[in-house]
């Protein structure tokens, strides 16, 4: 157990809880916060976790540690992988070894009331739930916000007109039709599957859904995701409000601390952060135009440059020429700790790639952003930062230096600043209205009778094996996709409509004719909604709408 004494401290005979996460940067950091916060209130804690990107015991002195010791195959760490590729491959990998360890936890006596588990990692969900054991999923993404349905009747049979890329999806405002499209391609069949066995996972296990969200920020979407899934949601964000502990001792990477000395030189309000995340990579022409824009732009800035950012290089190079030209305007880290960057005085404004995480940080510090997703829900995500919360700016699709610069100044010293961080201001005092009152009644619902394993339904038991994890050649879908210029020639992508897919897991699907934010969440959480992010044909028949899918590649649309 990573050199821990378990009973040190009594926990053995605490009420426990096992966590297990997905080793991802943005899935392990607010688990990690999560398991804390429930150590603090009482509860022993003992997290499950892959050798791969493990945390450091040594870090959270507190906590039980257990590996798994799973084997993973060359594409669920490639870099040049992409998420679905990887998801599956850690599914298909973790399985056994996870169902191995809780197995040896349950026989030395543990007192285990539940187990949290990642809410994309269906393997784990199902191997918890066939032992018995209470379970929740832990949702590390706004499910409202990657919770987009398609509402595709413009985009069948073809891709929609140029007119009408900019036209708002019914029921989903503030998205377009071109933010619906603007993600990367993933096999139909291994999408649908995933999204299948996810479904079934949460619909046979799951006793409630934990969010790292505002309530007052959700409460629309909380209130249907409860009402539709008659299951407890618990929306306990900010996390790392609740923690005491430093995000930094919670990061996979070391942040170079020099930069707080560095940013006490500089005036308030006077720093641009750009941090791209941990997973998004971009191209070395992107990286080129991001680098001079942000020289030509005449601010000061903190840049995290991490190893894997450019695409095909592990360590990315500076332009030829750019560091004489910054001088001491401009410092390069390799990672930052990001949620002391934001809280500083000099920081006036975040570039950011829209996860989640970062997004919750920088509303809790009241920085404004610049917009840049690269995949999956940072779009979504981007849509709303710009045009729900008025706090943001698209950097833009096509990336040219003096477009970059233009941007950054519009933020940084423009007239749209000080209206963005008077919104961003009164986000971080709903921010900070929050109170543990949703991790109490979380802890309560532990303790008390009232959480219990579901019965499995029968649906869910016929449940097909997992898909294997995928052999075909790795795409990375962490990749930024964006252009240094339009394509030239390019053709409007055609969208078949071919009924008799395979796409769907179980042929054609019947739903309600009205759609909402919330409904692809739904599809996810609930048992047999195994909704797809495919091209859809609908013919009605009565007051519903069969939905078909396309024989065409889907759109990766999960988040992460």
């Amino acid at each position: 157990m990573a050199g821990q004494d378990e009973h040190r401290d009594g926990s053995s005979h605490r009420r426990q809880v096992v966590l297990f996460s997905l080793p991802f940067q943005g899935h392990l950091n607010p688990m990690l916060k999560l398991a804390a916060v429930l150590h603090a209130r009482g509860l022993g804690v003992t997290v499950l976790h892959t050798d791969f990107n493990a945390p450091d015991p040594a870090r959270h002195p507190q906590l039980t540690f257990v590996p798994i010791h799973e084997t993973l195959r060359d594409e669920a760490t490639s870099p040049d992988s992409d998420i679905l590729t990887k998801l599956l491959a850690l599914n298909a990998a973790c399985e056994a070894p996870f169902r191995q360890a809780l197995a040896s936890l349950l026989r030395r006596g543990q007192n285990v009331s539940c187990a949290v588990v990642d809410g994309q990692c269906y393997a784990a969900l199902g191997a918890a739930g066939r032992f018995g054991v209470p379970v929740l999923a832990l949702r590390t993404d706004t499910p409202p916000r990657c919770a987009t349905c398609w509402r595709v009747d413009e985009l069948v049979p073809h891709c929609p007109a140029e007119e009408k890329l900019d036209e708002l999806v019914p029921d989903l405002e503030p998205l377009r039709v071109r933010d619906l499209l603007r993600v990367d391609d993933c096999d139909t069949d291994e999408m649908c599957s995933f999204i299948t066995c996810v479904a079934d996972a949460v619909g046979a296990s799951v006793s409630g859904i934990v969010i790292n969200t505002l309530e007052a920020m959700e409460a629309s979407e909380l209130a249907k995701i409860r009402r539709e899934l008659s299951l407890p949601a618990f929306a306990i964000g900010p996390l790392h409000l609740l923690s005491s502990q430093d995000s930094a001792e919670q990061s996979l990477y070391t942040p170079d601390v020099s930069c707080r000395d560095w940013l006490d030189l500089h005036p308030a309000r006077s720093v641009l952060y750009v941090s791209l995340g941990s997973l998004a990579c971009v191209d070395r022409g992107v990286f080129e135009e991001m680098a001079w824009g942000m020289a030509g732009s005449g601010v000061p800035f903190l840049w995290v440059v991490r190893p894997g950012l450019v695409s095909g290089e592990e360590v990315p190079s500076l332009p030829d020429g750019f560091s004489e030209e910054i001088r001491n305007r401009g410092k390069i880290v390799t990672w930052a700790p990001q949620r002391e960057v934001l809280a500083h005085a000099a920081i006036a404004a975040f570039w950011t790639h829209c996860g989640w995480n970062s997004i919750l940080e920088s509303f809790c510090e009241g920085v404004p952003m610049l917009v840049q997703p690269c995949f999956a829900d940072q779009i979504v995500n981007a849509r709303y930062v710009t045009h729900e919360w008025g706090v943001g700016l698209e950097v833009g699709e096509v990336l040219e230096r003096e477009s970059v610069a233009k941007v950054v100044n519009q933020v940084m010293v423009g007239e749209d600043g000080p209206l963005m961080r008077e919104r961003a201001h009164r986000l971080q005092m709903q921010a900070s209205a929050a109170t543990s009152s949703a991790m109490d009644s979380l802890v309560q619902y532990v303790l008390s009778r009232a959480l219990r394993r579901l019965p499995r339904s029968p649906t869910a038991a016929r449940r097909k094996s997992a898909p294997p994890a995928t052999t075909r050649a790795p795409r990375s879908a962490t990749r930024d996709r964006r252009l240094l210029r339009p394509r030239e020639g390019s053709a409007a992508r055609e969208w078949p409509s071919q009924a008799g897919s395979k796409a769907m897991a179980h042929g054609r699907r019947t739903y309600p004719s009205t759609l909402s934010r919330s409904c692809f969440a739904r599809a996810l959480l609930a048992p047999r909604r195994s909704f797809c992010s495919v091209p859809l044909s609908f013919h009605r028949s009565g007051n519903q709408r069969h939905v078909n899918t396309a024989n065409a590649k889907e759109r990766d649309c999960l988040c992460y």
